[in-house]
């Protein structure tokens, strides 16, 4: 009987670690001042990204800029898409827009000013960027920044689209 209650333990354990999470529902606002729900974020049925950063975050701005650079090819190999989301607070949301224009981000750009959707999603430290896969499951997450770092996340997404 011990060794029944085991198997189906450990049984559960597997299902549950393969079971995809899903983006919460959280109300964010785009730079425009657009209203959107998070639970809804897609890209056709392609994978994107999500990058969570802050104005003052230097690693999440170094990163940002990173991907930039490659964002073309990104696009035009996969198709995936980047959508960076501010975590900045209400007093500092109007630094958001002009960072972006100054960097020539050309992602969509959604705005957290209470970390709502950073909250659900357990995240403790920035810069933190979430791979999700077309059908809208999360399928890769990575916290922190260094110098190459975005050439793992292209070969998750490549994982994604083969």
């Amino acid at each position: 009987m011990k060794r029944f209650f085991f198997t189906f333990a450990c049984a559960l354990m597997v299902l549950a670690g393969a079971a995809q999470t899903k983006l919460p529902a959280v109300t964010l606002k785009t730079m425009e001042g657009k209203t959107i729900s998070t639970d809804t974020l897609s890209n056709n049925g392609k994978p994107f990204i999500i990058d969570f950063f802050a104005t003052w975050c230097k690693p999440c701005n170094r990163e940002l800029t990173a991907i930039s650079e490659v964002y073309d090819e990104w696009q035009e190999e996969t198709g995936v898409k980047v959508i960076a989301v501010s975590i900045d607070q209400a007093q500092n949301i109007h630094k958001v827009k002009p960072l972006v224009d100054n960097h020539g981000w050309p992602y969509e750009v959604l705005l957290d000013p209470n970390s709502d959707f950073k909250r659900a999603l357990g995240i403790q430290m920035i810069p933190y960027v979430l791979i999700v896969d077309g059908k809208g499951n999360i399928v890769y997450k990575h916290n922190g920044y260094t110098e190459g770092a975005e050439e793992e996340l292209i070969e998750k997404v490549r994982e994604l689209v083969r």
